[in-house]
């Protein structure tokens, strides 16, 4: 049987890089790609290696990153751009193989096994290729991670092809102990900063102190994630790389980022309403029914001061239609909500099954109201989503008609 040779892709500040190619004026300037500061408090998405060494950092809010750097050039996202670029590279990787599968907007993972043998050459000859290859085709600076697996390639890539002058690392197990052993237990994939503390309370500190711990003992305390992370420590990952590793949902949710405070029930029943919908919409677009909806809100400080609420209420009958999921957020939010001011809200249905596991009545107004749906959802998925709205989604608090021009919740 093969060693399996599997590549990480980044692509290295994809939205920035992508900004300062279609503008050669930005080449020498630090730009940041970051949420429209005028309706909302503006978080860096991406900055390009001039913004970085200032030290602006993505993910932290843009007046931080002004402060760090005054002369920044802040730019407004354009997702469909970004989108489009990262399929076409994705595409153009199936030159090697079929099993290409898109693990983020700038990350790729792609199975070299085959194609490795075919051309008779080293990983990191092919890996260079690639990266040749990504900037001929699309000007974007690749990095490439590679490893015998999905886990090794991402870690590969995350801790040291980033930092390589030619941009690839390959990380196998030969060289795990001495180079990422060593790095802190927050390094490792699948860790986060919960997890973390939990192993530093228990001396845990680096990788490799994990990997030298007894199974039983990470099985018994953390249960089936404590073994899988102490086997992520040595190395170990039998997924396979494949265009499509969805697994049929169970639950399909909405969450929305408010633009200010809504304090107006009249603003917050609208936004309500329009998250329904579009729960509705999915859920009927994936061919099924649920039966219990969730419903969340935070406070405008969540995380200063955590505040807000997520609920659960039983439906007493499978459904895909918004107006029973609206229903029954509603009420949910209205039992649980201290008059506090909103910042965020979300919905979901949960416990899905196929829409085969409900017929209808002919003797109800349900399939009246089910063509309806189908129809408004055909409407929809052929002229737009701002089709078809409801006529409170055209007051102050509706969000719809703003949300259909955006992708990811940025403007296309």
């Amino acid at each position: 049987m093969k060693d399996r040779v599997v590549f990480l892709i980044d692509m290295q500040s994809f939205f920035a890089n992508m900004e300062k190619l279609s503008r050669p004026d930005l080449d020498d300037k630090p730009v940041v790609v970051a949420g429209d500061p005028k309706i909302r408090s503006g978080v860096i998405l991406a900055a390009c290696p001039i913004a970085k060494k200032w030290g602006v950092q993505t993910a932290e809010a843009l007046w931080e990153a002004e402060m760090k750097c005054p002369h920044l050039v802040v730019l407004k996202p354009r997702m469909q751009l970004y989108l489009d670029v990262s399929v076409a590279i994705a595409s153009s990787l199936e030159m090697y193989t079929d099993l290409v599968e898109p693990y983020s907007i700038d990350e790729i993972f792609v199975d070299m096994t085959d194609a490795i043998h075919r051309h008779n050459c080293s990983p990191e000859d092919l890996a260079e290729e690639v990266i040749t290859k990504v900037r001929r085709e699309s000007g974007m600076v690749a990095r490439v991670g590679i490893g015998p697996n999905k886990v090794m390639a991402k870690m590969a890539c995350d801790h040291f092809s980033k930092k390589q002058p030619g941009g690839i690392f390959f990380l196998h197990t030969e060289n795990l102990q001495q180079r990422l052993w060593p790095l802190p237990i927050d390094s490792l994939f699948g860790v986060g900063k919960r997890m973390g503390k939990h192993f530093r309370d228990i001396g845990i500190r680096t990788i490799g102190q994990l990997a030298s711990a007894e199974l039983t003992d990470m099985k018994k305390r953390w249960g089936i994630n404590g073994e899988l992370l102490w086997r992520t420590a040595h190395g170990e990952d039998e997924s396979p790389v494949k265009l499509d590793t969805h697994v049929r949902r169970k639950a399909i949710g909405h969450h929305m980022t408010l633009p200010k405070d809504y304090r107006s029930w009249d603003d917050i029943n609208t936004v309500l309403m329009e998250l329904a919908d579009e729960v509705a919409r999915r859920v009927r677009a994936n061919g099924c029914l649920g039966g219990t909806v969730t419903m969340g809100a935070r406070g405008h400080n969540h995380f200063q001061m955590p505040s807000g609420f997520h609920r659960q209420v039983k439906l007493p009958e499978l459904t895909n239609d918004g107006g029973v999921i609206y229903r029954a957020a509603k009420q949910l939010f209205l039992t649980h909500w201290n008059r506090d001011a909103i910042r965020s809200l979300g919905i979901g249905l949960d416990g899905l099954v196929s829409d085969e596991a409900r017929q209808l009545s002919l003797f109800t107004d349900d399939v009246d109201r089910e063509r309806l749906n189908f129809t408004i959802d055909g409407l929809k998925n052929r002229y737009g989503s701002a089709t078809v709205l409801r006529a409170v989604s055209l007051t102050e608090g509706g969000q719809a008609l703003i949300r259909s021009q955006k992708l990811g919740g940025h403007y296309k």
